[in-house]
């Protein structure tokens, strides 16, 4: 994996972008500000996006957004929805949500939610024009689904996305009932590609792939209460899928470079910018938290790391190395 310096067949900024993009509740707001200055780029295209979860409805936000109006009409796109679903959840009453929280936790959502009411679904429906994603236009999408009877991977593409994907990817199963597609049920895409990464490589056309990465890696608290104890569970197990696909690029990096040295694998450059880098004790905040005040600090927090990123002029974040 070329690890070295820009030069003029590998600029910086760099001329063509993927990015992948990871699954985390709110936290996905720090995507949003990410993504929200990397739009204000206009020399660097956006070549493809994978995505699982809020990665995924970030994604196809986006990229409703760019086919429908450019750059501009992507901002407000992903400004609508995640001002949106805070002003949605301003409406609860705190009050309400604790004995919400205690059905959710005591019973399944078949119970709790026999009906399958989810707000995303209107939200999604409202600000994404599904038909827009499909020309050939518009950037490449690969869409994470967790396969319920098997364990797999499912990867939605552009041709294949409705609102019942991206539900599906973002299908948290204690919360929401599994989403039938098919014939087939299907969790959140998080437990087993968040994001998805090898197949993103593999289908871009570009040389530098972005993840963005939001799920805490870190805790700098031990976890004692069951409500702890169950948050670092969910927190191992979304940030290990990825650990494990970046060691998969690392070692197939090489073997697929062979002595193409003016290749795309020759050239790739793949790096991470972190939302716990740059939110003081993420692991300790709640993935569910959709206040106003929490959001515009990770939006912001997205935005600093995104001009960071774009201010290292190709060297790589002293957290993150594929050696």
């Amino acid at each position: 994996m070329d690890l070295r310096p820009p030069t003029t067949e590998n600029p910086w900024p760099p001329r063509r972008l993927a990015l992948a993009l990871q699954g985390g509740g709110s936290f996905g707001a720090f995507t949003w500000g990410a993504l929200e200055r990397l739009l204000e780029e206009e020399n660097i295209a956006l070549d493809a996006f994978s995505g699982a979860s809020a990665g995924a409805v970030n994604a196809v936000l986006l990229v409703s957004g760019l086919a429908e109006g450019g750059r501009e009409s992507a901002r407000k796109t992903l400004e609508k929805f995640w001002t949106g679903v805070s002003q949605s959840a301003a409406f609860l009453p705190k009050a309400a949500a604790l004995p919400l929280d205690f059905l959710a936790r005591a019973l399944s959502p078949y119970q709790f939610n026999p009906f399958d009411l989810n707000p995303l679904r209107q939200a999604l429906e409202a600000l994404v024009d599904f038909d827009r994603l499909r020309h050939v236009s518009a950037p490449r999408l690969l869409i994470a689904a967790t396969r319920v009877s098997t364990a797999s991977l499912r990867i939605f593409r552009n041709e294949e996305i409705t609102p019942a994907a991206i539900l599906a990817s973002a299908c948290l199963p204690l919360l929401h009932q599994s989403v039938e597609i098919d014939g087939e049920l299907y969790w959140d895409g998080g437990y087993v590609a968040n994001p998805p990464l090898t197949p993103l490589v593999m289908e871009t056309n570009a040389a530098d792939v972005l993840i963005i990465q939001i799920a805490p890696t870190r805790s700098q608290k031990a976890p004692r209460s069951r409500r702890e104890i169950e948050r670092r569970i969910e927190q191992i197990s979304f940030a290990s899928t990825l650990e494990r696909e970046v060691e998969a690029i690392r070692l197939l990096a090489p073997l697929c470079a062979g002595g193409d040295e003016s290749g795309k694998w020759a050239k790739l450059r793949l790096d991470r910018i972190a939302a716990e880098d740059g939110i003081e004790f993420l692991a300790e905040h709640s993935p569910a938290n959709l206040e106003w005040s929490f959001i515009s600090s990770l939006r912001e927090a997205g935005r600093a790391a995104a001009e960071d990123w774009l201010a290292r002029k190709g060297e790589f974040s002293p957290n993150f190395s594929t050696r």
